[in-house]
């Protein structure tokens, strides 16, 4: 495995964490996880990259080895200014950036706020949320204030050789030895307690505030970086959010300047799965 490094800034009152695999003067990539991951989860995809990249990784607020959020909600504005200011602090030009899920939405939102700051852009399974209508809202705020009150809790395992299993049980296409990598920088020895994943059990509290698709549409609209979109084949994202064929090609359409990719044999998690394969696509993506 090609070898990564941390480095810890002071972003926005946080300690933030950062991989890298280091390169010094190859061009920079940025690599953004999906919700509940971390960092490390871009390792396969770091090992099977073939060009020279100087790979930076942040764990977002609350996961890995960045610090937890000082309250006990999290904000997906939040994610948008923490990205800002790394790359402030990381590189003048314009980034490369890669966006897996929670990562990919991101990245997509960032990216038309901001569109200069981006070179390219390769959004994997990060297609927005469910929509959702005004009528919702109280009931939303009500289950927000309720689980306030019972703050969730991350289940523990015995080892990492109980957390391995448990991720090849989610995802079959899981290596032994990839789950077990995974593992150990997914979970932590909480003494005790056993293993616990490196995450702060807040982001499992619901948003109270609706997510809002035509105010995510129009960010994507004012993106004028080449976009890379690529789903799994075998991915459960579009039945997980309810979304027909139709409103799926809907929100590729919001894009100006789109390449569309399905992945076969990959599920949700397709830089575990396939990472070889997203390897080439992306550097073809960003050589193109």
């Amino acid at each position: 495995m090609k070898k990564s490094e941390s480095q810890f800034l002071e972003i926005r009152g946080l300690r933030y964490h950062l991989r890298r695999w280091r390169h010094d003067g190859a061009p920079k990539l940025f690599l953004l996880h999906g919700w509940m991951d971390v960092s490390a989860s871009f390792q396969f995809l770091a090992d099977a990259l073939r060009g020279e990249w100087d790979l930076y990784a942040p764990d977002w607020r609350g996961y890995g080895l960045t610090q937890w959020e000082k309250s006990d909600c999290y904000w997906f504005a939040d994610y948008i200014a923490d990205l800002d200011f790394l790359l402030e602090k990381l590189s003048p030009q314009a980034v490369n950036l890669v966006g897996h899920s929670l990562g990919g939405n991101v990245a997509t939102i960032y990216a038309g706020v901001r569109p200069q700051r981006i070179a390219k852009l390769v959004n994997l399974e990060g297609f927005g949320l469910a929509p959702t209508r005004p009528q919702e809202a109280p009931a939303r705020y009500l289950r927000w204030l309720d689980e306030l009150r019972e703050p969730p809790r991350l289940r523990s395992y015995k080892d990492f050789t109980e957390l391995a299993s448990r991720l090849r049980q989610g995802n079959p296409r899981l290596t032994v030895e990839r789950a077990d990598f995974l593992a150990r920088h997914w979970g932590h020895d909480a003494g005790d307690e056993g293993v616990m994943l490196r995450g702060d059990p807040a982001h499992k509290i619901v948003n109270p505030v609706l997510y809002r698709y035509e105010e995510v549409r129009a960010c994507w609209e004012r993106i004028t970086a080449p976009v890379l979109w690529v789903d799994g084949a075998q991915s459960d994202t579009l039945k997980r959010l309810k979304l027909d064929a139709a409103q799926y090609a809907e929100r590729r359409n919001a894009f100006s300047d789109l390449r569309y990719l399905t992945l076969q044999d990959a599920g949700h998690m397709l830089h575990h799965d396939q990472p070889e394969a997203l390897a080439r696509l992306i550097e073809d993506f960003l050589a193109g």
